[in-house]
């Protein structure tokens, strides 16, 4: 299953350390396990409930954020060098994992239709995609990435690398969400 998650998620491949690149490649194939979700139907799972009959991927914010995350990484860099630290394969693993949780948040319901599931309706996903982290021994500041990326995360002290993904993945949305319509 690796295989097949490398190559929905080539961007796996940016995180230079190996073992926490392996990780990362645990905690997906175990979350599409607990969902009990095939690699071919991941990519049909909107990216959120909240635009009703979201034209849009989860894998494909997965990706964008990312991608925007890695943008501003080497615009930080360029710009700022080393005045502002950065741990990229923290940053890339957390981008990587930060909707993770959702995996065990949806299900698809008798008719067809996504939806949360008891569990997701208890714990939304930054919750169960910190502790999926966490069970895989990915380091703290990454679980923190993942429970801090959306609002469960406002009221503590994000690191830099949480502030960018929180920030890129509300861009994401808010910008979607204006195009595509709110659903709720």
């Amino acid at each position: 299953m690796k295989d097949e998650i490398l190559k929905l998620l080539p961007e796996i491949e940016w995180i230079s350390n190996g073992e926490l690149r392996e990780k990362v490649l645990r905690v997906w194939e175990e979350a599409l396990k607990r969902g009990n979700w095939s690699v071919d139907k991941v990519k049909e799972i909107p990216f959120t409930l909240l635009i009703k009959d979201c034209p849009v991927s989860l894998m494909d914010h997965i990706r964008a954020v990312t991608r925007m995350a890695e943008v501003v990484y080497k615009e930080f860099r360029n710009i700022y060098g080393d005045l502002v630290p950065l741990n990229h394969d923290y940053l890339i693993a957390g981008a990587i994992l930060h909707d993770i949780g959702k995996f065990v948040e949806y299900e698809v319901d008798s008719s067809g239709k996504f939806v949360q599931t008891r569990l997701g309706k208890m714990l939304r996903h930054p919750f169960t995609g910190a502790m999926l982290a966490d069970e895989f021994g990915l380091p703290p500041e990454i679980s923190h990435i993942i429970a801090t990326h959306s609002h469960e995360g406002d009221r503590v002290k994000r690191t830099p690398e949480s502030e960018i993904v929180h920030r890129v993945d509300f861009i994401n949305f808010e910008v979607l969400k204006g195009i595509l319509g709110e659903g709720k």
